[in-house]
């Protein structure tokens, strides 16, 4: 059996001069120029304690009083190129980590059957803020009680024993050989990271690697499976899908759902719980045309429900044509008259840069596409337009520009203001717009960065309503700086609309709000630890439209009467009440019989919600709930690719009839004039 050697972690020569280059460009460079001081070194110092021990379950109270000499001294030792401090601190956490395994597998060992499941023990679900363990008795103590929480999870997801025993042995193996496989070069980046995050968390040190295969990790999003993953505690969670990627068509994964298996083809599946996210990316990562297999526990599932299903897909390239802007048309009927509402689909501000550079004059890009949809729908005599930027994680600065300049016409759109306060204005250089109708544009929280710049713009100008859910708050722009020894990527610029609000952290609050699924505490600019803050600069002359601004709280009212009546948003409210009273939970008990009453309490809260649904809708109750049918889930509204009926997606009808009370308002108001 292996052994563990702390020993040869040492930080090497390369290692201290890309810290000292790191530390000089964050200095001098970044959007925030703070200065490296104690106080800063009191919030690296809490960053990296977070970093190596996020829920409190692996340092003692003695680790904590030894390292914290070293608070308010890590900014002189990082000044000098000293990454010791660091290196110890991360050295003592493999030590513990390898305990706990250890512990673990000796408690498996002994037999699962030997755990007692009756009693009145119960475990504290979140420990961020909890005390640390007194010694490493009370360590012991919790990592009983942990490991009691993991079997008790599995057993509710339906494992027998066996397979319970088998599965974890397996797991802790495999995490020991990995722990054992540690490099300095990964304690190196983890603890430089921990400088970068103080910073803003789009501020990251990649590694030699992970630099060299930038690219090859970006290209997760376009070629592979289509989704963009991060780590969350043991798990590898789903931040966003990929428009026109395998994911995103499967229709059977949702953001905030994680990851707990991978397999190739048909081969084994590999249990990844608690593996690195590079290491996941690795195994997901492969050649288009061949296939993988997810095990995925889904987002909807209550916090103690490990309950999994498998989801099988085909690695592809997501080609520009795939992902390209579309149209459909919207039949809605109002007071029984019929309107037709253009629907225009953007998953992503793209453009063929390739193409663009070499003078074709076909050339793809968004505003292209938009331009040329928009005077499609116009010949098809539309009532008005919708813009769908809803899971659109943003893209190209220019397309964004230009695309306003379709709708608003010549005049700022976006401004950029650097570490220095420059600010720069960024605006459409095209006269005239391509439509000039009633316009909607629909945004989730998962709108980001461009979207929300052409949102803002629309919104600033009261040329159209926004409406959805708050977007996501990305308004930094980052800027990659190579080092001696891997690279930089940084903050160096924010973005504002013209009237000076920044997009930043708090993203476009709609001008009528849709109610969301996705927790704002998991997602989201602000749920982002030190994430650069809203703030506004004085705004640019721009010419805004005055007169949809007085109609939006009759638009509301008029949207709240329907709501209420909307069986779609009374499940969605209902669930997100459901939610979040699973979500306030502090402590779940250890006893079987009581964790089980639980679980079947919030599957029946469920069904029956589910059903009030179907039924409010004409359809058949259920039974039970097929927690295979992705569609149960309530983290997303689905429509098949192949269905141009959008009425099947609520939130896109409810967005059509705020459109038409729009026209009739309007009507009215220019009767009485």
């Amino acid at each position: 059996m292996p052994v563990l050697d702390l020993e040869n972690l040492q930080p090497t020569r390369e290692q201290m001069i890309a810290s000292l280059n790191t530390v000089e460009l964050l200095r001098r460079h970044h959007y925030n120029r703070i200065r490296l001081n104690d106080e800063l070194s009191s919030e690296i110092f809490d960053t990296y304690l977070r970093q190596l021990d996020p829920q409190r379950s692996l340092f003692t109270a003695q680790d904590i009083k030894d390292f914290e000499t070293y608070r308010y001294k890590l900014d002189d030792l990082l000044l000098g190129g000293d990454l010791s401090v660091g290196f110890a601190m991360h050295t003592q956490q493999i030590h513990r980590v390898d305990q706990r395994i250890l512990y673990a597998r000796q408690l498996l060992k002994d037999g699962i059957d030997k755990l007692d499941f009756d009693g009145d023990q119960s475990i504290l679900i979140d420990r961020e803020e909890a005390d640390w363990p007194a010694d490493e008795a009370a360590l012991q103590g919790l990592w009983h009680q942990q490991i009691k929480d993991e079997i008790l999870r599995l057993k509710l997801a339906g494992r027998e024993t066996d397979a319970i025993q088998e599965l974890l042995e397996k797991r802790y193996v495999n995490q020991q050989k990995r722990l054992y496989q540690t490099r300095s070069e990964d304690i190196f980046q983890s603890y430089i990271n921990a400088l970068a995050q103080v910073y803003d968390p789009h501020t990251q040190y990649m590694s030699p690697e992970n630099a060299e295969n930038f690219d090859i990790n970006m290209g997760l999003s376009l070629e592979g499976i289509g989704a963009v993953l991060q780590s969350d505690n043991d798990y590898t969670k789903i931040v966003r899908l990929v428009p026109a990627g395998p994911a995103e068509k499967s229709k059977q994964l949702a953001p905030a759902d994680r990851i707990i298996g991978v397999a190739q083809g048909n081969k084994e599946m590999v249990d990844v719980v608690g593996w690195r996210l590079d290491e996941v990316v690795k195994l997901i990562r492969g050649p288009k045309g061949s296939s993988v297999r997810l095990e995925v526990i889904p987002a909807s599932n209550p916090p103690s429900d490990l309950t999994s299903r498998e989801v099988a897909l085909v690695r592809e390239a997501v080609k520009l044509e795939d992902q390209a802007a579309k149209s459909s048309v919207l039949e809605v009927q109002e007071d029984g008259r019929d309107y037709r509402i253009g629907v225009i689909e953007v998953p992503g501000f793209y453009i063929d840069f390739k193409a663009y550079r070499r003078g074709d004059p076909n050339y793809r890009s968004t505003t292209r596409d938009v331009r040329r949809l928009l005077k499609e729908l116009q010949e098809q005599q539309i009532d008005g337009i919708v813009l769908d930027l809803r899971n659109n994680g943003g893209g190209s600065l220019q397309e964004a520009t230009e695309l306003s300049g379709l709708f608003i016409g010549q005049g700022p759109s976006v401004l950029v203001r650097d570490a220095r306060g420059d600010v720069q204005v960024l605006d459409d250089p095209s006269a005239g717009v391509a439509y000039s109708g009633p316009l909607a544009v629909i945004v989730n929280k998962l709108s980001a960065s461009a979207s929300e710049i052409f949102a803002g713009a629309v919104q600033d100008y009261g040329r159209g309503l926004v409406i959805g859910e708050s977007t996501f708050g990305k308004g930094t722009v980052q800027s990659i700086q190579p080092l001696n020894h891997g690279e930089l990527k940084f903050t160096l610029a924010k973005f504002y609309r013209v009237s000076g609000q920044s997009t930043q952290n708090r993203g476009v609050v709609p001008d009528i709000v849709y109610p969301s699924l996705l927790d704002t505490a998991d997602f989201g600019e602000s749920s982002l630890p030190r994430a650069l803050p809203w703030d506004t600069i004085p705004a640019v002359p721009y010419k805004a439209d005055n007169l949809l601004k007085p109609l939006i709280p009759r638009l509301i009212d008029r949207h709240k009467a329907r709501a209420a009546k909307d069986p779609e948003f009374i499940y969605t409210l209902a669930r997100i009440d459901l939610n979040r009273t699973m979500q306030e939970r502090e402590y779940l008990p250890l006893n079987e019989a009581r964790r089980r009453a639980e679980q079947q309490e919030f599957e029946a809260q469920l069904l029956a919600m589910e059903n009030a649904r179907r039924t409010a809708k004409g359809e058949e109750p259920l039974d039970k709930l097929d927690k295979e049918d992705p569609l149960l889930d309530g983290t997303a509204v689905h429509v098949e690719e192949d269905d141009e009926d959008k009425s099947d997606d609520p939130f896109l009808a409810e967005t059509g009839h705020i459109l038409i009370d729009l026209l009739e308002l309007q009507r009215q108001v220019a009767s009485a004039s």
